[in-house]
């Protein structure tokens, strides 16, 4: 698809939810931003997720509309036609769900090239199965988005890229957290599915003992009345942490997040959100696993805490979470406090 001239090419990316998945996006886009400069993209997302892109040039965000304007067969085709006349050079489906095979068969129709992720449905099936299960490690998802472009001749090479960089700090960042000299761990402890979350005691555990070293400023990362309510409990353990949770607008937490000296999070979007700026990340799996390929970009795998196969030979039960076996319960409880503490320590130089 790349003209030999390096004359101008305009790419439609589409990757509507979720906050995970989309945070995936961004290495990969940056990536072909670097490695192919006459590129420019439009990202078809939600609205909410544009500051995720605030530090990419030659990008512009087009807000999909999903439950207004665009809605339906009728609303794509309306989205369509706004899209088409922006004057795309290729479609780069990055989510491959009912809604994008709609608007495939639109663009096909209008003879703009069409080209779709891959799930690997099959492969990850064969992974969380509870018979016959087939335990290797699957391509990740970032590279199944580097793939799709792969086919439209523009091969990434993932290994040199240059992720974002810090942003700059808000005055009403530093009203909530201080300005004291400790390192900042941001803490993460919810994700969508139970099979995914740390136990709350034992999260509580962590935080105290991180608490009484009077090294670390914690900045407890969620969203909703519920988990905020659940975060509040956490940081009464200690006056060095402070629920960050509904006090931010998105763009004013991904520069918080920037600033971070490192994250824990469960498998789910804050950890992708701190990889997109090259944060260490410790993330905490239970009956998911990095296998299935999800890991936050460009992290070491030794920073993945992996509930005991040992134990509980089925892990990985599920892609996301949300098939717990009977019995599985509490495999996140095989990971101890101690053993989170130490991973952070160790990963921070103390």
């Amino acid at each position: 698809m790349a003209p030999s001239d390096r004359s101008p090419i305009h790419i439609l990316v589409i990757r509507f939810s979720a906050l995970g998945d989309v945070a995936m996006t961004v290495p990969v886009l940056r990536a072909l931003l670097q490695q192919h400069p006459e590129v420019h993209i439009t990202v078809l997302t939600r609205g909410f997720f544009k500051p995720l892109f605030s530090q990419l040039e030659n990008v512009t965000v087009f807000e999909a509309d999903l439950k207004g304007k665009h809605k339906g067969p009728f609303g794509l085709w309306k989205l369509y036609t706004e899209l088409k006349a922006r004057g795309l050079d290729g479609v780069a489906d990055l989510h491959n769900v009912l809604r994008t095979n709609v608007l495939r068969y639109y663009f096909q129709l209008g003879g703009i090239p069409f080209f779709q992720l891959d799930k690997a449905r099959r492969d990850k099936k064969v992974l969380t199965a509870l018979k016959n299960k087939v335990f290797k490690p699957l391509k990740s998802t970032h590279q199944r988005y580097a793939d799709v472009f792969a086919e439209m001749d523009l091969p990434l090479d993932l290994s040199k890229v240059s992720l974002y960089s810090k942003e700059k700090l808000f005055d009403s960042i530093l009203k909530h957290i201080g300005r004291e000299p400790k390192k900042w761990v941001g803490i993460a402890p919810f994700a969508a599915h139970e099979g995914k979350m740390y136990p709350l005691a034992l999260m509580k555990k962590v935080i105290e003992l991180l608490g009484s070293t009077q090294r670390y400023k914690l900045l407890l990362f969620g969203g909703g009345k519920k988990e905020q309510a659940a975060l509040e409990n956490l940081a009464e353990t200690d006056s060095n942490c402070i629920v960050i949770a509904e006090k931010l607008s998105l763009h004013e937490e991904l520069a918080l997040i920037s600033n971070l000296d490192l994250m824990l999070s469960m498998d789910s979007a804050n950890g992708h959100l701190a990889a997109m700026y090259d944060i260490p990340v410790v993330t905490l799996w239970g009956v998911t696993h990095p296998y299935a390929g999800f890991a936050p970009f460009g992290q070491d795998l030794n920073n993945s805490l992996l509930a005991d196969r040992t134990k509980y030979p089925l892990i990985p039960t599920s892609i996301y979470g949300n098939k717990i076996p009977r019995g599985y319960e509490t495999v996140m409880e095989t990971i101890s406090a101690e053993a989170v503490v130490t991973k952070i320590k160790e990963v921070l130089g103390d």
